[in-house]
This record gives C-alpha cells, structure tokens and sequence, in this order.
C-alpha cells in the first residue's frame, strides 16, 4: 500500500485522531480525511454560489448520530469561510431553541453571534474585527478618491458621508434603521478612540442589552433585539457583510434534536412556527446574502407527533416526493438525508487515518491492505449493521486498533480481530429511542 502523498502537519494529525477518538469533529484539518459525501457538498457548494449573487437558501441536513452529519457541516463551513463569507454556528439545547419564553430564542442568537467566525478568525469572536475592518475600508477608499489625508479633518465626514450612503439599503429593512444609527454611531466611537462606546454598541449587536431603558441611556436607541426579532438582525447582518466586502453570511445550526425534545405541544409548535418563517423567508426572497444548513437526525424531522413533520406546513413542504428513494435522492430538496458511507470509502477513510497515525508517533506501518479489509469486513459483518453502524463507531474502533498496535508492536492486527473486543457479533449501534442519549457527540 502505497503513503498519502499529502503529509499531514503533526499538530492538525494530533488534533484530528483525539477528536475522532472523542467522537467529535475536527475544526481544522478536514480535507485530510474527507471521504464520500461528493454529491452533497456539491449540492450545498451551488446554493453557496447562489447566495453569493444575493440569494438565499436553505437546507436541513438529515442523519443518524455518529452518520457524518456535523462533519459535512463542518466541511461546508470551512469552505465558505476560505470563499470569504462569514459564518456562524450555534447547537440548539434546552436553554437555546428558536423561540421561548425565557428568552431561549435569544440565546442562539447570542450564541451565533459569540461564534461569527471569518477566514483570519476562524476560531469565533469576529464581531469588532468585522466592524473596524470596514471602518478602516471606508476610510481608505474616500482618501483615496478624495486625495485627503488621514490628518485632515474634512476626511472624518468625507467618510462619515460614504458610509451614510453605504448602509441606506440597510436602513430600509426591518429594524434597519436603528441598525444604521448603532454602526454610524460606532464609527464616531471609532474616530474618537472612545472604546467604551464601541463596546457598548458591540453588546447591544450581541443581543446583550436587556432593558430598553439602558439601551436608550447608554446608545440612544429606544429598541434592543428581542426572543421575537432575533432573526430579523440575522438578515441585517448578511446584508451588512455584504457591504462590508464578504461574500454572505452562513448560518449552521446543529442539534434540531432538541425542539424535538420539547415536552410542551405548544411550545414545540411555536419552535415549528419559527422555522416556518425562516425558511419561508429564504425561499421567497425575503432575505439576501444569507444562507442557512440545519442538522438533524431523521426520527426529530419524520416523527408525525412531535416532529418538524408534526407541524403541517412544515411536512407539506419538506417531505420527499414519490420518485426519491435511497441510492437516489434529489439533493436539490431542501432536505438532504444522508446515505451510509460504503464500506469501500471507510476502507479508504481507514488508510488516511493509519498513514496519519504512523506519522504522527514516528513509525512504520505494518499493515497491508487485506488488513483494512479484514478490519472493515468485521465491522460490517456484525448483526444489525447494516441499519445501524456508523461512521463514528468505525472510526473510534479503528484508532483504537491503532493505538494498542502502536503501544503492543508483538501484536498482529490478526490477533487484534480475533480478540473479545473485536470479534463480538452484535453491532454497537443503538435504536432510534435509545440513540438520544448520544446528542453531546457531533460527528
């Protein structure tokens, strides 16, 4: 068997094997062990096209856990990022949902926007980096149009003017207004080097301020973002960004298990009614520059009873038609729901993370390809896999196989397969009920 010419850094190496074997996906690094997926991402690659040109899209991306779903999430994240869009990515929970009545709306939106993340600022934070960049953009093409210098007190309302006249399209969308006044009033903060008033503005966009009363006194704003409007300052933003000199915004929200999870009838369905809106709003041309890619496992969407299917305008709209069927999915649907990598591409996903895994620890890998094989055979071959085994158990089974190897070298990947913990029947996999209890894990 032949290396991977493509070396893989030690640091990424290291990160990507202890995230795997942690059952989460890797931030960085993903190119190295992509695998399958192909027709995917090129369906969510031409909405990305499609957004830029200022469209709108979106996408529910449909998977058991452990099936693959957050790492084409993370895949297509780091894409967009690297095509200079800003992304934002947030997990739903008990205390983040769309809608509530403790404010459980409005903490996803704090939790997108704690997470705005940027090509230099792929970590998350990206907020004041953003709005002093286009500062500093505004500034630089009136001087150099104007041919006045950074001293001049002309250029402060040259710019002043430029960006008045930049942000006009944003002060006609909803609550756009205000928004205009925060950034204009953020520049003057800016040019004053008053960083307490720029923080003050960045906590309002932040969705931070609680009380009309101290937005008012502190900014002169009588409106602060609410659990009702949160998602109107989303489109704000993509439309902003826009203008800022990004190609769009992407928004990925994970865990759409949760809303699921809702013990209330009502509660859930007003969760049901606030993805209605969004989505509509995509679809219809109501937002701009904004795309959004929603991950969720198949029992949380397809339940009549409590799932997204519950909710009838959702079902009516998202539900697949009568010639789409497995092996032929219309990956144009706003839901794509994902098929089972074959064990051929886990043969391959297997050879990138054992040439990784020799060079990370500095060996030589002993293992052929009828090793691979056999190792893929067993796992294949166990009862209920093919319903129920996933990408994750494959993949912590084979680092793990890796590392006692790496640590045994009197040991044989035969003797390893033959052993008790290789060699049991039954799969690990789990039914759909039981399976909920696997939310934290990601990949």
């Amino acid at each position: 068997m032949e290396k991977n010419d493509r070396k893989v850094p030690r640091r990424i190496g290291q990160t990507i094997l202890n995230s795997l074997k942690g059952g989460v996906v890797p931030r960085i690094g993903l190119p190295y062990i992509a695998v399958g997926r192909k027709n995917e991402i090129e369906a969510l690659l031409h909405d990305v096209e499609i957004i830029s040109e200022g469209g709108a899209s979106f996408r529910f991306i449909v998977g058991r856990y452990g099936s693959g779903k957050s790492f084409l999430i993370q895949t297509i994240r780091n894409y967009v990022m690297d095509k200079g869009f800003i992304v934002a990515d947030a997990d739903l929970s008990p205390e983040r949902r769309l809608q509530g009545t403790r404010g459980q709306g409005l903490a996803t939106y704090r939790e997108l926007i704690s997470n705005l993340s940027t090509k230099t600022k792929p970590e998350g934070g990206a907020l004041t980096l953003v709005l002093d960049r286009w500062i500093g953009s505004m500034q630089a093409m009136t001087m150099q149009e104007t041919g006045l210098d950074a001293d001049d007190c002309a250029l402060a309302k040259a710019v002043d003017g430029r960006i008045r006249d930049t942000i006009m399209a944003i002060s006609e969308m909803v609550h756009g207004f205000e928004f205009s006044k925060l950034l204009s009033i953020y520049y003057h903060a800016y040019l004053d080097g008053d960083d307490e008033k720029k923080a003050k503005v960045a906590k309002w966009f932040r969705g931070e301020y609680t009380l009309k009363k101290e937005a008012k006194e502190d900014l002169g704003v009588n409106i602060i973002i609410t659990d009702d409007d949160w998602y109107d300052y989303l489109k704000i933003f993509a439309s902003f960004f826009r203008l800022a000199g990004y190609a769009g915004m992407m928004i990925f929200i994970d865990e759409l298990v949760n809303l699921y999870k809702i013990p209330n009838t009502i509660t859930r369905q007003y969760n049901y009614e606030k993805l209605l809106a969004m989505y509509n709003d995509a679809l219809q041309g109501k937002a701009r520059y904004l795309g959004i890619i929603m991950g969720a496992t198949p029992q949380a969407v397809e339940d009549r009873r409590r799932g997204i299917y519950s909710y009838e305008a959702l079902r009516s709209r998202l539900s697949e038609g009568r010639f789409s069927k497995p092996g032929a999915r219309d990956l144009l649907a706003p839901v794509i729901r994902l098929e089972p990598l074959t064990p051929e591409e886990m043969l391959v996903l297997c050879e990138k993370l054992m040439h990784m895994h020799a060079d990370l620890y500095g060996y030589a890998s002993k293992l052929s390809t009828d090793d691979l094989a056999a190792f893929i055979k067993l796992e294949y071959s166990r009862i209920g896999a093919d319903q129920n085994i996933t990408p994750r158990e494959v993949i912590r089974d084979f680092i793990e196989l890796l590392d006692l190897l790496y640590q045994n070298p009197e040991m044989t990947m035969e003797q390893m397969l033959q052993s008790d913990g290789f060699s049991y029947s039954e799969s690990n996999a789990v039914s759909d009920e039981a399976e909920e209890s696997y939310a934290e894990f990601t990949i």
